[in-house]
């Protein structure tokens, strides 16, 4: 059963061709992730879709009666409003229901005369086939999950993190058949992250994402879409499927590439030396020429992102930390934390969102200054740090412009020199793009050319934050490849895991409250061990990965007894421990508590936090089948 169907989708640009002539449908328990380069469509081909942007040619039709839902990279929401006030203005399906309820009961408490009492049955009824009764407690549920706790503030006053975390529980709450995301994992952590993979894996909704995050994409879909020079490939199964099946198709396209190339010479070579006199079978193989340049240039499309350069060699020492504190008032951020860094080390940083990751690479790139404890930093240490925020430039400047100021040639690993123009094109800034102001750039080239910058340099201890953000999955590849390869000390904040796991044999786990746990292993190796050990956590049996298509096979589509009761169960037991996280917090903030009760209070706090994100996923989980 299609959810949705397009055909002969086109759009360009100028002189630009995006895509042309694509059609596809999303059939009802379709997972379907779409990839692409970046600049080649994908984000265009979203916004088509949410009636964002108009296509040039084509069509594409919504199922009549289909709940829809879209979630944009960037989301655009209202900043004049309050969070309360946002959730109340939202045109939604099921606000629209709560909507005509309301104004059904309002009228019917004032004429209570048949035709009201009809109406108010009629809403009752709608309110019952939405699951719209609990609204309000499901979206509070929902924010808490999300960590959005202030629902008086400003949207304007969130961060772009906050305001994705915001959008991204309203599209959820709605409870969509179809759903739309556009990078959905950016600005979450990773518990944040495999609450959202757990929940859609197991839900029965249809689903269209664009990710880079192949943990993500690789347990949540079962179907590949790849947009490549304008023309759309299919793949049924997850993403090592996909891997494997592009790798095929591109050796194939290769060898195309490479006879219509010899015949192209051939064919170059007879027109150089045909007759004047153009006969009919002479202009009909003028005309088949055409067909096979095309054919030769099926090889050449953009160019691949190449990162090499060359790192100085480490000496004895690199880097000391020892009792190092950080305290922003009284939010500790790290507290007594002790380090040796060794040559090889590899680490990656995890933990939730403002628990001091990035403060943490601020203060050993010595941004920021350490309240106590030292930090030696050996010789022939030259520190790389590429960071979320990104560089800050003169916007009117030229890239080639802003490159030089920083180097006119760079040294390569195989002891070349190359100028600043030819290492722009490594980090695929062709000769004319060179020349665009920095204002003109897209998320993706900024991210590329901040990362140059950091490289251009010849680091040997290479700091990343959040560095896959806004790279498509195969600059992302060719990013893994130079960091699997780079020879000195690698330090890694991200939330991908797959990236996590590929680079890195060693853990910083930040807690929160200046705790950092030292762990040696690999980012799975750590999540199985956080699972086995978790206190009080109820299992949660979306981890089994139901399949979409099974439910129609005599899948279950209910609770048995014991699972109501635990539903019944679960509602009360998340509103005491809101309850109690609300008091605690009170005290905290009122100022008047000495250290030791201050210092128990947060590590409640912390605990309840953890509790209510368990339970949450399990009572949503429970609630798909109430």
């Amino acid at each position: 059963m299609n959810y949705f169907s397009a055909e002969n989708l086109s759009k360009s640009f100028g002189e630009q061709q995006l895509f042309e002539g694509l059609t596809f449908g999303l059939a009802r328990g379709d997972k379907t992730a779409f990839v692409a380069r970046n600049g080649t469509g994908k984000t265009t081909l979203l916004r088509i879709l949410m009636g964002k942007m108009d296509s040039d040619t084509g069509e594409f039709t919504f199922r009549n009666g289909i709940k829809t839902a879209f979630l944009e990279q960037s989301p655009e929401l209202d900043g004049s409003l309050s969070i309360d006030q946002l959730v109340l203005s939202a045109n939604t399906p099921v606000m629209d229901v709560i909507q005509r309820y309301e104004r059904a009961l309002g009228k019917h408490s004032q004429l209570q005369d048949e035709e009201s009492s009809s109406n108010l049955e009629k809403a009752t009824n709608e309110m019952d086939h939405a699951n719209a009764w609990d609204y309000e407690r499901r979206l509070k549920q929902l924010l808490d999950l999300f960590r959005i706790t202030n629902t008086s503030q400003m949207v304007s006053s969130l961060s772009g993190g906050e305001m994705k975390r915001l959008a991204l529980a309203l599209v959820l709450l709605d409870e969509p058949e179809l759903l739309i995301l556009d990078e959905p994992t950016n600005h979450l952590d990773i518990d944040m992250i495999e609450w959202l993979e757990r929940y859609l894996s197991t839900t029965n909704l249809t689903l269209l994402m664009v990710t880079h995050d192949r943990y993500f994409l690789d347990r949540v879909c079962n179907r590949i879409m790849e947009l490549s020079q304008g023309q759309l490939y299919q793949y049924q199964g997850n993403y090592e499927l996909f891997l494997q099946k592009r790798a095929e198709r591109k050796e194939i396209r290769k060898v195309e590439s490479q006879k219509a190339t010899q015949l192209m010479k051939k064919e170059l070579e007879w027109l150089r030396r045909m007759p004047k006199a153009r006969t009919t079978k002479s202009k009909s193989r003028i005309d088949a020429f055409d067909d096979i340049r095309e054919k030769a240039r099926l090889e050449t499309g953009p160019g691949e992102l190449r990162l090499q350069v060359k790192s100085p060699r480490l000496g004895g020492k690199i880097l000391e930390l020892e009792g190092i504190r950080k305290a922003y008032d009284l939010l500790q951020i790290i507290d007594n934390f002790s380090y040796k860094f060794l040559k090889g080390d590899r680490v990656g940083i995890i933990g939730r969102n403002g628990t001091g990751k990035t403060t943490f690479l601020n203060v050993i790139s010595q941004i920021e200054k350490l309240d106590a404890g030292s930090l030696d930093l050996g010789e022939t240490v030259v520190m790389g740090y590429y960071r979320q925020m990104g560089q800050q430039w003169n916007q009117e400047m030229r890239v080639i412009d802003a490159v030089k100021e920083i180097a006119e040639v760079v040294l390569m690993e195989d002891g070349r020199t190359i100028s600043a123009s030819q290492f722009l094109e490594h980090f695929m800034f062709t000769p004319e793009s060179q020349y665009k102001r920095i204002a003109k750039l897209s998320g993706g080239e900024l991210r590329r050319l901040h990362l140059l910058t950091v490289l251009i340099k010849n680091p040997n201890f290479l700091i990343l934050d959040e560095p896959t953000n806004d790279l498509d999955l195969f600059a992302l590849n060719k990013l893994e490849e130079f960091l699997f390869n780079f020879k000195g000390v690698l330090v890694i904040v991200s939330h991908d895991r797959y990236l996590l796991d590929k680079l890195t044999d060693h853990l910083f786990i930040f807690e929160g409250e200046g705790k950092v746990k030292d762990h040696y292993g690999s980012y799975q190796a750590y999540r199985q061990l956080k699972e086995a050990t978790r206190p009080q956590a109820p299992k949660v049996e979306s981890d089994k990965q139901v399949k979409p298509q099974a439910k129609e096979a005599g899948q279950k589509t209910k609770l048995t007894f014991k699972e109501k009761q635990e539903y019944k169960r679960l509602e009360p037991e998340i509103e005491e421990l809101e309850k109690e996280r609300e008091a605690l917090e009170t005290e905290l903030s009122a100022g008047t508590l000495n250290y030791e009760s201050l210092d128990s209070k947060s590590k409640r706090v912390a605990e309840i936090i953890e509790l209510l994100d368990a339970r949450l996923e399990r009572w949503m989980e429970l609630g798909q089948f109430t």
